[in-house]
């Protein structure tokens, strides 16, 4: 098959398995970020992502508190932790999530009325200067509907950091094509100085997702 030569990784175990995930599989093995990540210990692929978004806008920057929402499987809080020790950390996530060195995990849903309180008392009691959020919903296969569900979850992050974010704060977060929708874009411009949209390199070029950047909150 004309381009499938040297160099790559075919998947030997194709059968059984459907065309996407065989596709996913292939994707996977052959994605020098993958290894990389494998490579030097951190958890996911994404965790580039947040590292060259942190490079491009400065977000770990003398934080104090952070709040990872979707933390699973840890590849985003494991780079807070590397780039600011300082930091207390927090990951909140449906899923279990393996310990992380120096992050308090919760595992429950951070629109569960319960959570404001763990999460104060995970923080001592200081609201978070970054709020982040690398989620998405799992995906049905359509567009459209894939954009609106994870939209959703988007739209459930931006309210949870504006009743916690400490002024002068920033929030992040994944959106698919079409970026933030506009009367998302309007909450974010109201509550937030600067409000940009970025793909870092880490995130594969035939992916839909790009990242929105509110800093500067007006509390």
């Amino acid at each position: 098959m004309r381009g499938a030569g040297a160099g790559k990784v075919r998947v030997k175990t194709a059968k059984n398995r459907t065309a996407q995930s065989t596709r996913w599989l292939q994707r996977q093995l052959n994605d020098p970020y993958v290894k990389q990540a494998k490579a030097q210990g951190w958890r996911s692929r994404a965790a580039f992502k947040l590292m060259e978004l942190d490079d491009k806008f400065g977000l770990l920057k003398g934080v104090r508190a952070v709040v990872d929402l979707g933390v699973a499987p840890g590849g985003w809080a494991q780079v807070v932790r590397k780039r600011a020790p300082q930091a207390k950390v927090v990951g909140i996530d449906l899923l279990p999530v393996d310990p992380i060195e120096g992050v308090v995990l919760l595992e429950m849903d951070f629109l569960d009325e319960a959570a404001d309180a763990k999460l104060s008392e995970a923080l001592g009691g200081d609201a978070p200067d970054l709020v982040i959020s690398d989620m998405a919903a799992n995906t049905v296969g359509h567009a459209q509907t894939d954009h609106l569900r994870t939209m959703g979850l988007v739209e459930a992050a931006v309210w949870f950091a504006v009743e916690h974010l400490k002024p002068g704060g920033a929030f992040v977060a994944k959106v698919f094509a079409g970026g933030t929708d506009k009367e998302l874009l309007v909450t974010l411009k109201q509550n937030f100085t600067t409000v940009k949209h970025a793909k870092p390199p880490a995130s594969r070029k035939g992916s839909s997702e790009w990242y929105v950047i509110a800093q500067g909150f007006k509390g």
